[in-house]
């Protein structure tokens, strides 16, 4: 076994693959930028090692400075975990040579079937059906725009190189192609060091499901089943699954037995995932092959009882794979969302910032024998920065069937505490509660048909909303009770707490009346309806737990002036409580308008803003380019909403801006 394992990376991998290692008894030599100075895995690790400015492409993706921690701190073996180097067969090489082991497949395989053109070659060769497209280099986007044409739109454009969704757009026409093409080459470059770009067929309503494959360096290769991931948003996978709700026992079959054998076809050992697009009718095609281990490893490490990272470790150890195929076994269903420092009320824009607050829910088994399992990178007081992938963490839930494992992730997301920044919590609760999602009805295209106008929060409905007004009016009762309580009040001028109240969540108000018993606290609606209520919450408890109608709920509660706000369930309500003439009285004042920034373009999120489009006096048209922001590694294109004259220009290319900062005014 190695004496001491170096990991090339940062964030949540890095800090998954130290708890590994220390499983295992192995120090460990985290790496870190100017950015990940006081990062998690920095303090997890045994030793430390910077290796230079915040960005990646002057730090972590440049191999030299990898290679001097490695012969400074005596490693003997490098885990790269996924992205930056992940894929990188020079990188492989060089370890090699300076005769230090790589954690994961050889070099030749990561050359045949990390690169997506050559991997679609050998796969056709091998006989694995593909998605038609076209496999060579493309040198220009006129070039792109004739290829596209010829294919028949839609058409994805990808980065040879790609990955985690950089570096990849979907076009529907010959203009976004053109546009698609040189955002595609340009993130594949700040990403990957690579711009070379393929075009495809987009396989319209298709799913996203990959194969789990691990060999040995003795001849053994098994698959683990598979992960369904076709929830994603800019093709960035969101939510995955294990199994798939759409493979039957024979697909699942032959799928795992294609992968193995293009696995063996290329002599691959260690982790490695095979993807597949798979249509309406169980046909599948090879997609692409990641030599390296996915971020969405834990949902088949909770269904196999498996630990991935453990099985790279011995498998790059040159120790045999301790069990067969017939040995694998599927028990249960996992259930993986994505928390991401992105804003989904502003298009999922990155949000950077302090993590004010970050309470995950307890990880381990509950008393229903469901699993929570959180894998993060990130702590309580520490930064999102702008330089890396938004992500921040990857929470899971394991229970016997999906049904269970679906709730107790609308549980656990109920539970999990964040804020100082943007997320998209209040998203993954949202799809917890679709019927579509609880169904298993699937596609790559399921959050822009389900969401097409963008996240606006989720609504309320009628019984929602009555349990929402029952934990306020409870809350309101707790409230008023201790202030009743203040010690030196004139005797005759005691507060009196009321048992009538109006709560008003939105455009909904409701007259309650609040009876206290032996039996315990019932809210009494005006026109019929009762429901009973007890809470753990007191003054300065931002997550409670309240009993509704025997009902466990854990509701965030914030109190916001004189109005309680309330998130649940994806819901975002700011309740009021008043007493009945007081609600009269609220009705009567007039509301005050938001700020006119019609005119205005404000930056949306924190971000580099590498090119301006136009000039001060210049006409733009509806849908024209105007600006483009980079954040967290992706380029974001600006376009004007609609015929206006630029009246001027606030800033530079080259700026860096805060959220709603000007860009630029119109006339």
């Amino acid at each position: 076994m190695f004496k001491k394992i170096l990991i090339a990376n940062r964030g949540e991998i890095a800090c998954r693959v130290i708890r590994t290692a220390k499983k295992l008894g192995i120090p460990t030599v985290a790496v870190y930028s100017d950015a990940d100075r006081d990062a998690m895995h920095v303090r997890m690790a045994d030793e430390a090692v910077h290796i230079g400015p915040s960005p990646s492409s002057q730090s972590y993706i440049v191999i030299d400075k990898i290679l001097d921690a490695v012969r400074n701190t005596g490693a003997d073996a490098v885990h790269p975990g996924y992205g930056f180097l992940s894929e990188n067969a020079a990188f492989a090489k060089a370890l090699e040579k300076e005769g230090v082991t790589f954690i994961g497949p050889p070099v030749k395989a990561i050359e045949a079937m990390g690169d997506k053109i050559t991997s679609k070659k050998l796969a056709a060769k091998a006989g694995v059906s593909t998605v038609p497209g076209h496999m060579g280099l493309i040198e220009d986007a006129d070039e792109a725009v004739r290829i596209a044409s010829s294919i028949g739109f839609p058409v994805m454009i990808k980065a040879s190189a790609g990955g985690g969704g950089k570096g990849m757009r979907i076009a529907w026409n010959e203009r976004e192609a053109r546009e698609g093409f040189q955002s595609s080459k340009n993130e594949a470059k700040s990403s990957f060091g690579d711009d070379r770009i393929f075009i495809e067929k987009f396989v319209t309503e298709p799913r996203h499901i990959e194969i789990q494959v691990l060999g040995d360096k003795h001849g053994n290769t098994v698959y683990l089943g598979e992960r369904e991931c076709s929830i994603q948003r800019r093709n960035q996978k969101v939510i995955e699954e294990a199994p798939s709700p759409f493979l039957d026992e024979k697909t699942r079959r032959a799928m795992g037995e294609q992968a193995v054998a293009l696995a063996k076809a290329v002599g691959y050992h260690s982790a490695g995932t095979v993807e597949f697009i798979v249509d309406a009718k169980r046909n599948f095609y090879f997609l692409e092959m990641n030599t390296r281990l996915q971020v969405e490893h834990p949902v088949t490490e909770l269904v196999t009882g498996l630990d991935l990272v453990e099985q790279m470790i011995r498998v790059a150890a040159s120790e045999k794979l301790s069990f067969g195929q017939k040995d694998v076994k599927l028990d249960g269903w996992a259930i993986e969302s994505r928390l991401y420092a992105e804003d989904p009320y502003r298009n999922f824009l990155p949000s950077i910032g302090r993590l004010t607050r970050y309470r995950p829910p307890e990880e381990g088994r509950r008393q229903d024998s469901t699993v929570i399992r959180n894998d993060t990178g990130v702590f309580e007081g520490g930064e999102i920065s702008m330089y890396y992938d938004p992500m921040i963490a990857k929470l899971c839930t394991w229970g016997p069937d999906r049904t269970t494992a679906v709730e107790a992730m609308a549980d656990a997301l109920d539970a999990f505490e964040v804020e100082g920044i943007g997320h998209n919590l209040p998203f993954l609760s949202a799809v917890m509660q679709q019927e579509r999602f609880r169904e298993g009805r699937l596609t790559t295209a399921y959050i822009a048909e389900e969401f097409a106008d963008g996240f606006r929060g989720v609504e309320p409905d009628e019984a929602s909303a009555r349990k929402l007004a029952a934990v306020a009016v409870t809350i309101n009762q707790t409230l008023q009770e201790r202030a009743s309580q203040i010690s030196g009040t004139i005797g005759n001028h005691r507060r009196i707490v009321g048992h009538q109240w109006v709560a008003r969540l939105g455009e909904r108000a409701f007259e309650l009346t609040v009876e206290a018993s032996a039996d315990g606290t019932y809210i009494r609606f005006a026109g019929g309806g009762t429901i009973s209520a007890a809470t753990d919450w007191v003054p300065g408890r931002t997550l409670a737990t309240f009993n509704i109608d025997n009902h466990q709920m854990a509701v965030k509660v914030d109190l916001v002036g004189t109005g309680i706000r309330l998130r649940w369930r994806g819901i975002d309500v700011l309740a009021r409580v008043r007493s009945p003439r007081v609600a009269e009285l609220a009705r009567l004042m007039p509301k005050k308008s938001p700020p006119d920034t019609s005119k205005m373009l404000l930056c949306p999120m924190p971000g580099v803003v590498t090119s301006i489009a136009v000039k001060a006096g210049d006409t733009v048209e509806a849908g024209q380019a105007i600006a483009v922001v980079e954040a967290m590694k992706m380029e974001n294109i600006l376009r004007a909403e609609r015929r206006a004259t630029v009246k001027r220009v606030a800033i530079d290319a080259g700026a860096s801006l805060a959220v709603d900062e000007l860009i630029m005014e119109f006339e």
